[in-house]
């Protein structure tokens, strides 16, 4: 990635926030609360309702244990979160969203792939570590979390009086529970959402969400309100805090690109850091329908980035071309989706 404008990154050398916890039954707490939910499942926007202690599945057909489908090191994400070591990146399966073009649709969107996949809280807090302890990442990235919260937050409890000590990214689509969100407030350090679109009509027809725009806006307004605007940096240049926000830009504008950047400018701030991505390609089912089935071009994502700089957003990460090569996973690959971060 590259940043076309200047960006001035504050320094802080504070713990990652959970350690605030140590010493009292905080983290414990939040993880009875969030696992009481699962009884009657609201932990996302869909509220399904159903019992998930006892493995009925939901719209993002995911039972009561957590459901890895992969981890790594991975150096593919925005530089400051990558850095050199690479960020301790814990895919999970299955997804509240149903994105017609779906990138990661290999893991998000086939969930009879892990319906049988043994894992528990133990292991996701062994993962972590190893992560950490083995592979030496700046930070712990938890993608696709919104279904799996409070299976989070219990392999927390496990994983930081074991020693855990690095910042926690919150890597999300942001269709996202705010009332989830606020039993995570000094827990994440980093949060990393989606703004997809700003049509809840096209929102329904490409993600199966017709409240999208509305629940996204209302959990990035609940991160900004934790964490504010300004990212917070180490001696190594990689994030300790902060809120940087992704925008993926679709062929046709079909994403309403603009007028999402519009929103985070009014209502949020245009202090925030953007990450405005090149990276689409037609995978999964997009060819089912006709504008998705290029690529964006130069000109629509140029337009994106020229609308960022228009109202006023100064921090700015932008994608180059080769970005849909790249940026392509393979979770079929041994051992690693991005065989390109390897070298």
């Amino acid at each position: 990635m590259t940043h076309p404008a200047s960006h001035e990154l504050r320094y802080a050398h504070d713990s990652p926030s959970y350690t605030r916890f140590q010493g009292s039954d905080e983290l414990e707490r939040r993880a009875a609360v969030l696992v009481e939910r699962l009884a009657a499942c609201d932990i996302c926007p869909h509220e399904c309702g159903v019992d998930r202690t006892m493995d009925e599945l939901g719209f993002c057909r995911s039972p009561r244990r957590p459901l890895v489908a992969s981890a790594c090191g991975h150096r593919g994400e925005e530089p400051p979160i990558s850095g050199r070591r690479g960020s301790g990146t814990i895919f999970f399966a299955n997804c509240n969203l149903r994105c017609m073009y779906c990138q990661n649709c290999e893991i998000s969107q086939h969930p009879e792939y892990f319906a049988d996949q043994p894992g528990g809280t133990e292991q996701l807090a062994n993962t972590i570590l190893k992560l950490q302890d083995d592979v030496g990442c700046h930070n712990i990235n938890f993608v696709s979390p919104s279904h799996f919260v409070p299976q989070i937050v219990e392999s927390l409890c496990i994983a930081v009086p074991r020693g855990l000590r690095l910042p926690l990214v919150y890597n999300t689509n942001a269709y996202d529970s705010v009332e989830t969100l606020r039993l995570l407030e000094g827990i994440v350090d980093v949060y990393l959402p989606d703004i997809k679109y700003s049509s809840e009509r096209v929102a329904a027809e490409l993600s199966g969400a017709d409240d999208y725009v509305s629940a996204s806006r209302q959990a990035i307004l609940e991160m900004y309100r934790q964490v504010g605007s300004d990212l917070l940096v180490d001696e190594e240049g990689t994030v300790r805090r902060g809120l940087v926000i992704r925008h993926l830009v679709l062929p046709g504008g079909l994403a309403g690109s603009v007028q999402s950047l519009k929103w985070l400018s009014s209502e949020v701030s245009n202090r925030i850091t953007l990450s405005i991505m090149a990276q689409y390609y037609p995978a999964h089912r997009a060819g089912e329908i006709p504008l998705l089935s290029r690529r964006v071009t130069r000109q629509e994502y140029a337009s994106v980035v020229q609308a960022a700089h228009d109202l006023g957003f100064e921090h700015i990460w932008a994608q180059q071309s080769g970005a849909p090569v790249h940026y392509r996973p393979d979770f079929s690959a041994e051992g690693h989706p991005f065989e390109r971060d390897m070298g």
